[in-house]
């Protein structure tokens, strides 16, 4: 069998990083509102994970998103997603390579302070199901990315009475593409990233 590696979001709150391959997809209700949404930034997450040294899948986080869905239920080719992120919000469970990840050597959070993923087509794969493509920005190169991705709930949110919908994606890329291959091979050039995204409509 061969090893996974992942760089999970998807975008712990991250440490809460899903195994989207294995889980099933709720169907998207007959009553979902389509139209213009934003993401929910304090429960959107995206989560990175991947091998370290061939011991562990090891996992880190990026908050403080931002972006919009415009989101059509019934005709999911329509729908559009723009996801952004700041590159100096990654955290993991050390302090010290917390820092290092926002140098130079790694993402470069002064000189690139942003990643992003803008859809290009959605096409739906199965019930509350669809393959996102589109171009996926990090530190400063552009490369296509499909994220596969699956619908998790809708209502109105019993907080602060937005209605709400969630989605979580996923998909893998090798960071050394990005010119983020710092330790290549030794740790992962495959990362998945994994977007948890909840978002309010305007």
């Amino acid at each position: 069998m061969k090893k996974r590696t992942f760089l999970s979001s998807s975008l712990a709150a991250f440490g809460l990083i899903a195994t989207l391959g294995t889980a099933v997809a709720a169907p998207l209700p007959a009553d979902i509102k389509s139209g213009n949404y934003v993401i929910e930034p304090t429960h959107t997450q995206i989560g990175f994970s991947l091998l370290h040294f061939g011991f562990t899948n090891y996992n880190g986080l990026f908050s403080d998103a931002s972006g919009t869905l415009k989101f059509n239920p019934k005709h999911l080719d329509k729908t559009k997603l723009d996801v952004s992120l700041k590159i100096d919000s990654v955290q993991t469970t050390s302090a010290r390579l917390t820092d290092e990840l926002k140098s130079a050597d790694w993402f470069d959070a002064t000189q690139f302070p942003t990643a992003t993923f803008v859809s290009t087509t959605v096409t739906q794969t199965g019930e509350g199901e669809a393959d996102i493509a589109g171009n996926l920005t990090i530190h400063g190169v552009t490369k296509p990315a499909t994220l596969h991705a699956r619908f998790i709930g809708s209502g109105v949110n019993p907080m602060d009475k937005a209605y709400t919908i969630g989605f979580e994606g996923t998909t893998t890329v090798k960071r050394s593409d990005f010119g983020v291959s710092k330790y290549v091979p030794m740790v992962g050039d495959d990362v998945t990233l994994t977007i948890a995204g909840a978002f309010e409509k305007k």
